[in-house]
């Protein structure tokens, strides 16, 4: 028999991977958009730059505010069907016996096989079983507020940073044109790094980001060349 390995799962990354992702590329994306598009009405390079740093502040406070109201609702509903769910525990331990075991016989164990399962996972912890098994809601899934919110400021704020680096060291004759090609490819660099962590495939990944941000900006871009004035 061979040793067993320890299994490599990618799950529990899910959580902050998400926040992380989401905050670099809104970072990227909506100060690169906000850069390109102030550039294309013909403004100079310090208010380009201020405009740039502006937002990018703003974003990275909307960004930590928005996730964390959002977890946070997600992570009260948890709760209060934890808590529905451990009081129908305590009233009726019965029907929510035969509640599991119906789940398991439709998962396709036998009916004897299922209530057995549904026995000892009860035993051993009814909550955490019942929470799983008709929730949905797991220990690595678990809402977390805080961290979502620090994640998406931290990361909006370093992907934010990027194209303002580029703005503040770049002619402002070219400035559109090298803030949106650079920002493109540190959005192709994030779609990669994105689906390498989390195990998917790299050039969608790349592709997905990149197709976006570059539609933002061309937008953004047409906004202010068609209701911009040159000073």
């Amino acid at each position: 028999m061979h040793p067993h390995q320890p299994e490599s799962h990618r799950t529990h990354r899910t959580g902050w991977l998400r926040a992380a992702v989401l905050g670099a590329n809104d970072g990227i994306v909506s100060t690169a958009s906000l850069i390109v598009g102030i550039a294309a009405s013909q403004a100079t390079q310090h208010d380009i730059l201020l405009a740039g740093v502006a937002g990018a502040v703003a974003g990275a406070m909307s960004m930590a505010a928005g996730e964390y109201v959002s977890v946070s609702s997600q992570a009260d509903t948890e709760k209060a069907d934890l808590a529905r769910e451990r009081k129908e525990l305590e009233e009726n331990h019965s029907y929510e016996l035969n509640e599991l075991t119906a789940i398991y016989i439709q998962r396709g164990l036998d009916p004897l096989l299922a209530e057995q399962v549904a026995v000892q996972l009860m035993e051993h912890d009814a909550l955490g079983a019942h929470a799983l098994e008709e929730l949905g809601i797991s220990e690595q899934g678990t809402a977390r507020p805080l961290q979502a919110a620090l994640t998406s400021a931290a990361t909006f704020a370093v992907g934010a940073a990027l194209p303002l680096l580029v703005a503040l060291f770049s002619p402002v004759s070219i400035l559109a044109v090298t803030v949106s090609s650079s920002s493109l490819l540190f959005l192709m660099l994030l779609g990669i790094v994105s689906a390498y962590t989390g195990g998917s495939s790299l050039i969608k990944g790349a592709v997905r980001v990149t197709f976006w941000g570059a539609l933002a900006m061309g937008l953004t871009a047409g906004a202010g060349a068609l209701f911009g004035t040159v000073v």
